[in-house]
Parts: C-alpha cells; sequence; structure tokens
C-alpha cells in the first residue's frame, strides 16, 4: 500500500485536494480530523488536558476550547509543547488504526493529511511521497479571512507559527499550485498526479 503525505499552509486548498484524492479511491486519514475527535466532549485528550492545565482550556461543552488553546500556544511555547506531548500521541494512535483499517479494507493507497507535516519531521520515514499544494501568501490570507471570519492578523500569526512556504516546498516531491485556478483545473493536477503516482 503506497503512502501520500499531504501538506499546505492554512488556506492552501489541502482539504479539496485530500477530497479529490478520496474521489480517486483513496483512504484518508486527516490529522486535523483526528485532532479534534481526541479534544471533542469526552475525547481521549480531555481528562489528560483537564489533568495538565485545570478546566481553563475546556469549553462548557467538555471540548477543547481550540480559541483558548491556540491563544495559549501562540503566547506560551512550554505550554504548546505540553498540550502536543498530550494530543500528538493520541492523534497518532487513531491515525494507526486508520492505516490498519485501510489496509484491511483493500486500498491501494493512503493519504495523510498533514498540516504540520514539514514541521514535526517524522513523518517522512512513513511515507512513500509528499505533495504540497501551494498558493501565494496573500491568497491564503483572503481564503482564511473569507472562511473563518479572522483578522489578517491573525491568520498571519497562524501562518508564521507554520513551515515557511520554501521549507514546504523543499519538502515536497510534487507541488500543486493552486493560486488563480478554477475547481476544474485543479481537479485536472489532482488527476494528473494520481495517474503518476499509481493511484
Amino acid at each position: 500500500m503506497k503512502t501520500l503525505g499531504l501538506t499546505g499552509g492554512i488556506g492552501s486548498g489541502k482539504s479539496t485536494v485530500s477530497g479529490m484524492l478520496v474521489e480517486l479511491g483513496a483512504a484518508l486519514i486527516d490529522a486535523d480530523a483526528n485532532a479534534r475527535s481526541v479534544t471533542a466532549p469526552g475525547g481521549a485528550a480531555i481528562a489528560p488536558l483537564r489533568a495538565q492545565f485545570g478546566d481553563a482550556l475546556i469549553a462548557a461543552d467538555g471540548a477543547l476550547d481550540r480559541a483558548r488553546m491556540r491563544e495559549l500556544a501562540f503566547r506560551h511555547p512550554a505550554a504548546k509543547r505540553r498540550l502536543e506531548a498530550i494530543v500528538h500521541p493520541l492523534v497518532g494512535e487513531l491515525g494507526r488504526q486508520q492505516l490498519e483499517a485501510a489496509r484491511a479494507a483493500g486500498h491501494g493507497c493512503v493519504v495523510y493529511d498533514i498540516p504540520l507535516l514539514v514541521e514535526s519531521g517524522r513523518w517522512r520515514a512513513l511515507l512513500d511521497a509528499v505533495l504540497v499544494v501551494d498558493c501565494r501568501p496573500e491568497t491564503q490570507v483572503a481564503r482564511v479571512m473569507a472562511r473563518s471570519g479572522l483578522t489578517e492578523e491573525a491568520v498571519r500569526a497562524i501562518m508564521a507559527a507554520q513551515a515557511s512556504r520554501a521549507q514546504r516546498l523543499a519538502a515536497a516531491d510534487t507541488v500543486i499550485y493552486n493560486d488563480g485556478i478554477s475547481l476544474d483545473a485543479l481537479r485536472n493536477a489532482v488527476h494528473r498526479f494520481a495517474h503518476a503516482f499509481g493511484l
């Protein structure tokens, strides 16, 4: 079974590309979705997060308060590391379970949608290839502001905390440029990549 790492900066279109790859028959392991799962009400990370941080990061519904978590992570690197030490192993275990399920279901390819693939460094050895979805930083800002209501300053702070565009491009085996093109043109680029990759 082939393994593909998919990454790109916030607002690059990697979720759209991952959806297209799934349409072509790939199984998807979405690190963000898995992180949301383990930090949802009753999720595996909630009790250890509460033990580490008290109720400061837990919302009224029992889920991780993502806005408070982002604020803490950006302002306090040590707290961010403690948070990641709780959440990342749980996300990794859920991903391993999903990989086994994909293997058992006979999928020929698994796509790991990992926003922080370049930053983490631990994924590369598990992957046959890395696909980066790329666009200009101005496009990222505009897309994220339009979909989330975040301010430009907040979006740029998120971008600054991620790997740089140059770092992502250096880690790529293949780049799909998703800027100023139609959805059909993006789909064609994804299909060409999938064919070349053997999907």
